[in-house]
């Protein structure tokens, strides 16, 4: 069985991506962003991938990545919900690489590790593994459709592109009109993509590609639901540690105590069930049950947070000034995307052959 308590590597990959942020990826900052025209934090993104290089941790070396595991790019994810920070991480440095490493597309593969370009899997966002999904037609070399929902495709260089003949294309950004979507969730905006007669590289199968894509996606979005619970919950606590009603501290009210207490242990049950669903993408035991088991668990803790942490702050909490709305938001877009708690739960009852009545 693997450890799964964080390694000094691990903790000192966190400690510079929490610093990174702190800098640069403040709250104010994120509001401001989702109140423009340009919510995505480039300057960040790029320095997490040309100066840290976390874009190619998944990535082998030769190719110009990290060779790192799942694991590391967990504890990336991690501080990334924390931040609620506006980079396409999750979408290309994970969903889009393992699209691609399933195809063994090595020249895009290169791109995405080096930060030169940030892919897309042109897939709604909610669609869980192994679902059905959308594709558009392929016909002389030539693609034609629209696809809906579809993350952080504003930003994206390259697109993947399933078509009805059951194959995965490169399709250049260019090449597609990208319409943003209103979206519950401002730091990660979907957009509608629409293809007439677009030419696209062929780059293997779509079904395998889509699939591996997908569970690591949603595998992974639990360490950003992790992050996210844990500075809600830090926050609250940190709060209520100052704010007094009666002159004395509001935390010391027995009820809220409770509270906090049944949050606490949700969310260090969110950790144990995060970093073995990290743990299981790197060294492929138990993977579909693992991921399953995740995010079963980690939607409803996530948004269960978020709402404790505006109720507990009480009237700041449902200012737009204080940042808890933006992780409300996130918890609640997050609760559907890659599959919702119920779908997960329905897989993995077949996955351990324990069918509902």
């Amino acid at each position: 069985m693997s450890d799964l308590l964080y390694s000094e590597e691990e903790e000192a990959l966190r400690a510079a991506v929490r610093g990174l942020l702190t800098d640069h990826c403040d709250a104010p900052g994120v509001i401001a962003r989702t109140e423009s025209d340009v919510p995505h934090h480039l300057a960040v993104w790029k320095s997490l991938t040309d100066g840290m290089g976390l874009a190619g941790l998944l990535v082998p070396e030769e190719l110009d990545g990290q060779g790192a595991t799942h694991r590391e790019a967990a504890v990336v994810l991690e501080e990334l919900g924390r931040a609620v920070a506006p980079v396409p991480y999750l979408t290309s440095a994970v969903v889009a690489t393992e699209a691609l490493l399933a195809c063994g597309a090595d020249d895009l593969l290169r791109d995405l590790a080096t930060g030169t370009a940030i892919g897309a899997l042109a897939v709604a966002l909610h669609t869980a593994p192994g679902a059905a999904h959308r594709t558009v037609r392929h016909d002389n070399g030539l693609l034609h459709g629209e696809l809906t929902g579809v993350a952080d495709a504003a930003v994206a260089d390259v697109l993947l592109v399933p078509a009805d003949d059951g194959g995965l294309y490169a399709v250049d950004a260019t090449a597609a009109t990208i319409t943003p979507q209103v979206s519950l969730d401002l730091t990660r905006p979907l957009a509608t993509v629409e293809l007439d007669g677009a030419p696209g590289r062929s780059l293997g199968d779509a079904e395998v590609a889509v699939r591996r894509a997908l569970r690591a996606g949603a595998g992974l979005l639990a360490s950003e639901q992790l992050g996210l619970a844990e500075w809600t919950l830090t926050e609250t606590v940190r709060y209520l540690k100052e704010r007094k009603q009666f002159n004395r501290p509001v935390g010391g009210f027995q009820a809220l105590k409770h509270r906090l207490a049944q949050l606490w242990l949700e969310v260090v049950n969110l950790r144990a069930a995060a970093r073995n669903a990290a743990d299981a993408l790197a060294t492929g035991r138990d993977t579909d049950i693992a991921v399953a088991v995740a995010q079963a668990y980690a939607a409803p803790v996530a948004v269960h947070a978020a709402e404790e942490a505006v109720q507990l702050h009480g009237g700041i909490g449902m200012t737009w000034e204080h940042p808890a709305h933006l992780y409300l938001k996130r918890a609640k877009a997050d609760s559907i995307v890659y599959g919702t708690a119920g779908a997960h739960r329905q897989a993995l009852a077949a996955l351990v052959d324990l069918q509902a009545p």
